[in-house]
C-alpha cells in the first residue's frame, strides 16, 4: 500500500513540480552550497515520472532540464550578451537554444527509463535502474559533442558527508550516490517501506567516516606560491593599446614577489604570441626569475612551428622553458566549430578564437622543484583528463579567464569544481584567474585562501606538494562501471523473474 494513496502527480501539477525541481537544483551548487537540495530535486523528478505515460515523462524530463540548466548555466547569456555584444533578444534566443538542447538529454533519459519500466515504477526501478540511468546521463553529457560536465551532482556535495566518497569513486560516483539516495527515499515513500531509509542513513554516515581518511602524504617542504590576478577587463584585454600596460602590470606584481618559489599568471595573461614577446619581454623576465630562484607559469598563445595554427598555452619561465598546450578546447570560445558562422554576429567572431588542441598526452611542467599538472580554464571540469596527470604531478594548477561570465554563478561553480578535483586526486590546486576567484586549495578540497572578484590582487600562501594515490587515482572509474553493470544485471534478473511469475499466474 502506498502512503496517502499516492498515484503520481497528474496534469499540470506534475509538470510544475518537474520544472521547480530542476530550477532549485542549482541551489545545491556554489555560491549557495545547499547540498541536500540535490537529493530533494532528484526525488521530486523521480516521483513526477511515476505512474505517467512515456510522453508525459519525457515532457517532465525536458521541463526539469529547463529549470536545471536555465538557472544553473544562465551565465551563458552573460558571455553572449555582455561580452559577445549580442542584443538582448538574440542572446536570449541562443541561451534558450543551448538550454533546450541540454534539456533534451533528460527527456531522452525519461523515454529510455519508461520503455524499460512501463508506466508504474517498482521499488527496484527506483533503487537500481533510475540511479544508474542518472549516472549514464551524466557520463554521456561529459563527452557527447566534446562534453559539458557542468552541474554534475557529485560536485555539489563537496561540503557534505558524501564528499568522503569523492577520493574513492570520484565525482561521478558521488552523483550516483545522490541519485541512489533519492531513489531509496522515493521507494520508501511510495511503498511504505520505512526500512529503506536505513541504507540512506548508512550511506551518508559512511561518507562522513571516510572523510577521516588521508589518502596521500606530504612531499618535500611547502613552497611559497603567488597568484597574480590582473583584473584586465575582457573588452580591452586583446586591444593592442592595452598590451604594454598589461605586461607592465604583471611584471611589476611579479617583481614584488620574488620571495615566492612559484608565481602563476592566468590564462592568456600575455596577449601576443610567444615568439612576438620572447626577445623583448619573456627572455629578460626568465633571467630575472633565475636570478631570484623563482619559477613563473605564464599563460599565452603559442604559434605552431611553420604554421598559422596556434595553441592556448601555459609556459614555465625560470629554471627551464617548457610548454603545456590546452587539450580540451571550448567550442565558440577557443575555436569555432562551424566556421561558416564567423561574421554572422560578434559572438561568432571573438578575438583569438581559432586555437587548435594540444596533444592528448603531454609531459608535465616542472617548476619550483615539483611536477605540475596543468589545466587551462574549462579543462579541469573533465575529471578523467586531470586524472592523466597523477600520480606523477605533486601539485595541480588551473589557469583560467573567468572574465567572460561577469558577476554570475560561473566563477563560483568553477571554483567548486576545482575543489573537487583536489579532493579526487589528493593534490593541492593552485588556481589563477583573470578577475577572480583565484584560490589556494588543499588536498582535501578545502579553500585555504581566495581573492575577491573584480579587483586586482596578488594571493600569496604556502602550498604543500603531495605524493601517493587516492583509490580514485588508482582505479579510476572502473569500480563505478562494474557497480553500475552489477546493479543493472540485478534489476534485469528480478524484472524478468517478476514478469515470468505474473505470466504463470
Amino acid at each position: 500500500m502506498k502512503i496517502n494513496n499516492f498515484q503520481g502527480w497528474l496534469g499540470q501539477k506534475g509538470n510544475a513540480v518537474a520544472l521547480i525541481a530542476g530550477a532549485i537544483l542549482p541551489l545545491a551548487f556554489s555560491p549557495f552550497d545547499f547540498f541536500p537540495v540535490a537529493v530533494i530535486s532528484l526525488l521530486l523528478l523521480f516521483l513526477s515520472w511515476h505512474n505517467v505515460a512515456t510522453k508525459t515523462a519525457a515532457w517532465r524530463g525536458f521541463l526539469f532540464g529547463l529549470g536545471m540548466f536555465g538557472v544553473g548555466v544562465s551565465w551563458v547569456y552573460v558571455a553572449i550578451h555582455d561580452f559577445g555584444h549580442a542584443n538582448v533578444l538574440l542572446a536570449s534566443l541562443l541561451t534558450a537554444l543551448f538550454v533546450s538542447f541540454l534539456s533534451l538529454y533528460i527527456a531522452a533519459l525519461a523515454v529510455l527509463i519508461k520503455r524499460l519500466t512501463g508506466t508504474i515504477f517498482s521499488s527496484l526501478d527506483l533503487i537500481l535502474l533510475l540511479p544508474v540511468s542518472w549516472l549514464g546521463f551524466e557520463w554521456f553529457k561529459s563527452w557527447f559533442l566534446t562534453g559539458f560536465p557542468w552541474l554534475e551532482l557529485g560536485i555539489s556535495q563537496i561540503a557534505g558527508p558524501l564528499a568522503g566518497y569523492t577520493p574513492v569513486i570520484g565525482v561521478l560516483g558521488v552523483s550516483w550516490l545522490v541519485a541512489l539516495s533519492a531513489g531509496l527515499l522515493a521507494a520508501s515513500y511510495l511503498f511504505s517501506r520505512w526500512w529503506l531509509l536505513m541504507p540512506v542513513i548508512v550511506i551518508w554516515l559512511a561518507g562522513s567516516l571516510l572523510q577521516q581518511n588521508i589518502w596521500t602524504s606530504p612531499k618535500d617542504e611547502p613552497i611559497r606560491v603567488s597568484l597574480i590576478q590582473g583584473n584586465i577587463p575582457q573588452d580591452i584585454k586583446w586591444s593592442p593599446e592595452q598590451l604594454f600596460k598589461t605586461l607592465a602590470l604583471y611584471q611589476a606584481r611579479t617583481e614584488q614577489n620574488w620571495q615566492s618559489d612559484l608565481i602563476v599568471w592566468p590564462e592568456n595573461a600575455v596577449t601576443v604570441f610567444h615568439h612576438q614577446a620572447k626577445d623583448y619581454f619573456l627572455d629578460p623576465l626568465a633571467k630575472l626569475a633565475r636570478d631570484n630562484d623563482t619559477d613563473i607559469l605564464v599563460g599565452l598563445p603559442v604559434k605552431q612551428d611553420n604554421s598559422r595554427n596556434y595553441f592556448n598555452s601555459m609556459m614555465v619561465l625560470g629554471s627551464e622553458e617548457a610548454f603545456y598546450h590546452k587539450r580540451h578546447l571550448v567550442p565558440f570560445g577557443d575555436y569555432m566549430p562551424l566556421e561558416w558562422l564567423r561574421g554572422l554576429i560578434d559572438f561568432f567572431n571573438l578575438p583569438m578564437s581559432s586555437f587548435i588542441a594540444g596533444e592528448p598526452r603531454q609531459a608535465l611542467l616542472h617548476a619550483a622543484g615539483q611536477d605540475i599538472g596543468v589545466s587551462i580554464c574549462y579543462e579541469d571540469t573533465f575529471s578523467n583528463e586531470v586524472l592523466m596527470t597523477v600520480p606523477e604531478a605533486s601539485i595541480l594548477v588551473n589557469a583560467t579567464n573567468n572574465a567572460w561570465y561577469g558577476d554570475s554563478f560561473a566563477p563560483h561553480q568553477h571554483l567548486q569544481i576545482s575543489r573537487n578535483r583536489a579532493l579526487e586526486m589528493g593534490r593541492p590546486v593552485v588556481r589563477a584567474t583573470t578577475n577572480g576567484i583565484s584560490a589556494l586549495i588543499d588536498f582535501n578540497g578545502e579553500l585555504k585562501q581566495q581573492t575577491a572578484q573584480f579587483e586586482e590582487a596578488v594571493l600569496t600562501g604556502m602550498v604543500q606538494a603531495r605524493q601517493g594515490e587516492t583509490p580514485y587515482v588508482t582505479w579510476g572509474r572502473r569500480p563505478m562501471l562494474f557497480m553500475a553493470l552489477f546493479m543493472l544485471m540485478v534489476w534485469a534478473y528480478y524484472r524478468r523473474t517478476n514478469h515470468q511469475q505474473a505470466i504463470s499466474r
